[in-house]
């Protein structure tokens, strides 16, 4: 994958016209899936994607008169920053309120695209194009946030129109929680492994800390690589990585810390094993909370997700430890 501030001019035109072809067809079948349920807001939709082939045809007419008729193939799934998009324009009967979500989202990319692209252009009239697309997609942006005027409350609207919240989520919430799912889960099975293995508190401790503090290194690396934040808007990515990398740290310390009880007690084995137990409980618990909170995962879906897979990992581990 190439970086944006590595992109030639030829190339940015290249993936500003991809992805309004993209862009365009994603919003007709928005349209068709819409046009029963919603027929005012399909029409919106069939507009938008009217308007994202205007730009397609504005931006092959610079592309022409700069570079010729061949276009690199090159799309914006090949450029470290743009978000990973799910493809849920692939499922049927989504509700207005999902779509105006992602809409939200694509069209706040697409503006931070073009804003950062017109300020690395050196042909003036390359420059202009994309200036002015920043802002028609700004508009698109705002043009989104309104679609369900008249379907929602105005107090629900009030919340939960905000873009903000949404980049609030993939900036801070979404590394947080990928990092306390994989510290939570992922120390569970060496953990457990070594104190059923050695009955040892204290050589149990030094295993899931070791394991802890190595998932937290390893997951913060990955997050803060995976994604440079100049077009999503997901922010800092060593920010993201040091959120990820503390969180997956501290789901793997909460259940590692009983384990400091002094071997010299009675029975110091199973009190901390069993305080262990009931700390992996509501790790698991706080984090089907937080998918159902923040992630849109209906609440028993994600119980059934998060807590039925860490007690699969906790069972491996005791199984092996035992064994």
């Amino acid at each position: 994958m190439k970086n944006f501030a590595d992109l030639t001019e030829r190339e940015v035109l290249a993936v500003a016209i991809s992805s309004e072809e993209e862009d365009s067809r994603i919003y007709m079948t928005f349209a068709e899936d819409l046009a029963e349920r919603y027929p005012d807001s399909a029409k919106v939709f069939e507009e938008m994607a009217e308007e994202e082939r205007g730009h397609r045809h504005r931006l092959l007419e610079m592309y022409e008169q700069r570079f010729g008729a061949h276009l690199p193939p090159i799309r914006r799934e090949d450029v470290k920053g743009f978000l990973r998009r799910r493809p849920i324009w692939l499922t049927k009967n989504l509700s207005l309120d999902t779509i105006r979500k992602e809409v939200e989202t694509m069209e706040l990319e697409a503006e931070r695209f073009y804003a950062k692209a017109s300020e690395k252009a050196d042909d003036v009239g390359v420059r202009r194009l994309l200036g002015d697309l920043a802002e028609e997609e700004k508009h698109h942006e705002r043009l989104a946030v309104k679609l369900t005027g008249e379907i929602l409350s105005p107090d629900v609207r009030a919340e939960e129109d905000k873009t903000r919240r949404r980049m609030f989520v993939l900036q801070y919430v979404q590394p947080g929680l990928a990092g306390l799912m994989d510290g939570s889960v992922s120390t569970l099975a060496p953990l457990f492994a070594a104190a059923f293995a050695t009955h040892q508190n204290w050589q149990t401790f030094l295993v899931g800390l070791a394991a802890s503090i190595g998932a937290g290194i390893s997951m913060g690396f990955a997050e803060a690589l995976s994604d440079d934040g100049s077009l999503t808007g997901r922010g800092s990515p060593w920010l993201r990585g040091i959120t990820c990398g503390l969180m997956t740290t501290l789901g793997g310390i909460g259940h590692t810390l009983p384990y400091l009880v002094p071997d010299s007690w009675p029975n110091a084995f199973w009190i901390a094993t069993a305080i262990a137990c009931i700390i992996v409980f509501f790790e698991l618990w706080a984090i089907a909370f937080i998918r159902a909170r923040y992630m849109d995962t209906p609440f028993l879906q994600a119980v059934f997700q998060i807590v039925l897979g860490g007690a699969i990992v906790l069972a491996v581990g005791i199984l092996i430890g035992a064994a």
